[in-house]
Formats: structure tokens, sequence, C-alpha cells
């Protein structure tokens, strides 16, 4: 009798452990790409279950259709949001809101050509030339458009969503110039099997500003406010846990298939932490500006609606 009722004991503390982790469905874009391995990492490291939070995490071709999850509701939370795509959804009235800054400037992304390609800059394409960005309203593609916009470059940009599908269309000759987002082609690269012409970080309004955001749902946020904020607490403890431990490290290049030494070599020189921080908005009024002329807004919003739309719970809530 004594061991039946110990049994059952531990078979609803089991049960009370399992229902009192909160389930959030997290939708990435670009899901192999550190920048966007908080989530996914810190499941790994057992930090969310830590905080009482169970992510289902699943990838989608880019920032638009993660946009379109969170809006739809098929997803609470939505990770890599091109800034000016999350400020064009909202004053549509798309149901969304920024819970946390994601990505300040553009250094991670890339664009490349083939070996034997005449092209040896974005300045020898001419309109004939095909230019890759992911889908619509990501950073890929507010780029792309800059390149044009500020740099003269007359290339025609077409969406061919992830890096994979990309470097496929670029290597068979269906697209001119490839995007890329480190670490996607790293070893490649380092093999020489592509050469980079250009990098996000050659239009010079976008080097600073915060160009990539993270959504939640806002009948998600409205109605789960305290999964949110220890959503939140979890988000920002594996942050930390990713650059101090190497563990992080380990786990990624086992997940990519690369050696710690790449891994760590992408991470300092093109993810640096701070760029990462979640509370680092940074020329919020040249993404703005930005935005305006690239036709994401048809007006700068107003402070209103940056408060409105950016909601991110500060450190220790």
């Amino acid at each position: 009798m004594i061991l039946r009722a110990l049994a059952l004991v531990l078979s609803l503390a089991t049960a009370t452990s399992a229902v009192a982790q909160d389930r959030l469905k997290v939708a990435i874009g670009q899901i192999d790409a550190w920048a966007n391995q908080i989530p996914t990492l810190g499941m790994q490291a057992g930090i969310f279950q830590k905080h009482g939070i169970e992510l289902e995490n699943f990838g989608t071709q880019g920032a638009g259709e993660t946009l379109q999850a969170v809006i739809s509701g098929s997803a609470d939370i939505g990770i890599g949001i091109g800034t000016s795509g999350a400020m064009r959804a909202f004053v549509r009235g798309a149901p969304i809101r920024v819970i946390a800054a994601a990505y300040a400037g553009t250094g991670d992304q890339y664009w490349y050509v083939k070996p034997d390609s005449p092209l040896k800059s974005l300045a020898d394409a001419t309109d004939k030339h095909t230019m890759s960005y992911s889908t619509n309203g990501a950073t890929s593609h507010a780029i792309a458009l800059a390149f044009g916009k500020q740099l003269g470059v007359k290339a025609k940009p077409i969406a061919t969503g992830g890096p994979p599908a990309t470097y496929t269309m670029t290597m068979s000759g269906q697209v001119d110039i490839g995007w890329g987002v480190m670490p996607f082609g790293l070893k490649e690269y380092q093999e020489g099997k592509f050469r980079i012409i250009a990098r996000g970080s050659d239009v010079p309004s976008m080097r600073n500003q915060t160009m990539r955001v993270q959504v939640v749902n806002l009948n998600a946020l409205k109605e789960r406010k305290d999964v949110m904020l220890r959503f939140m607490r979890a988000y920002r403890e594996t942050l930390d846990w990713m650059y101090a431990n190497p563990q992080a490290v380990k786990f990624y290049a086992e997940k990519m298939k690369m050696s710690e030494d790449l891994i760590v070599l992408q991470r300092d020189q093109f993810n640096p932490k701070d760029a990462m921080l979640p509370d680092r908005l940074s020329d919020l009024d040249l993404v703005m500006e930005d935005a305006v002329a690239l036709k994401f807004l048809d007006k700068p919003m107003t402070k209103d609606e940056l408060t409105e739309l950016f909601q991110i719970p500060p450190a220790g809530s």
C-alpha cells in the first residue's frame, strides 16, 4: 500500500510538472542562423523549461512567412522579422507587437556569385541580372532594395526563399547573385565555392539600425502576459549563455556539422552579442526614413504608434 501510494504521489507530481510548462509556438525565419538560435539553443540547454515554458519551434522561408504565421495566430511569437516589415504590418492593422529587438546592423548578411561569374561587385550588375532576397518584408529584402536606391545597383531583386534554396538556384544559374546569412555557406566560402561581392553593411544608413525584431501576436500578449514575461527572462538568460558558455558553441557546431572554431569565428566576427541585445533600439528614425523611401511605409510612424508597437519588457520584469 505504501509503495502504491508513493507511486501515486510521484505520478501526480509528474503530471503537475508537465501542466506547469506553458507552451508557445515560435516561428523562426532562417532557423539555422546563429542570430535566430535563442529559442532552439535555449530549449536544448533547458533554460526555457526552467522558466516553465516549452517552445514548439518551427522554421519558415523568411520574415514574410514568419510574420503571416504570427498575424494568423498559428504562431505566438515570430523570430527575425525585418523592422520595416513589422512597422508596415502594424500600421495596416495587423495584430502584432514587438517584444524584443533582434539585430542591429546588417553585417551578418551577404551577397555572392559563382566563382566563374564575371561580376566582381554589385556595381558590375546590369538590369539583366537578378539579385536574390528571402521573402517580402525581410531584412534581406530591405537591403536589396537599398542597394538599388542608395548605391545605384541595377540588378533586379527577386525572392528566392532561404539560404539553402538560394544557394542551389545561384549555383545552377537560375539567379545571378545569391544571398546568405552567417554561418550558412561559411565552409563553402572558405573552400572557394563562391565569392562574396557585397555585405549588408555596404548600405551606410543601415549599419547601426535595428534591422530585425521579435514579434508577438497581440491576443497572445494580452491573454498570456505572464508567460511572455517569463519568455523574455529565458530569452535574456539564453543570450548571455550563448556568449559565455562553450556548450552553446558545441551544441550549434553539432547541429550545423561545422567545426567549433568556425562557429566561434562567425559568432565573434559576424554576430557580436551587442548586435543582439533585446533592448537595443537603434536609429529608428533612419529605419522609418528608409522604410518610406523603399515603400514599406507611406509616412513615418508617430510617437504614439511607436510606443504602441514596441512593448519590450524591461530587464528584470
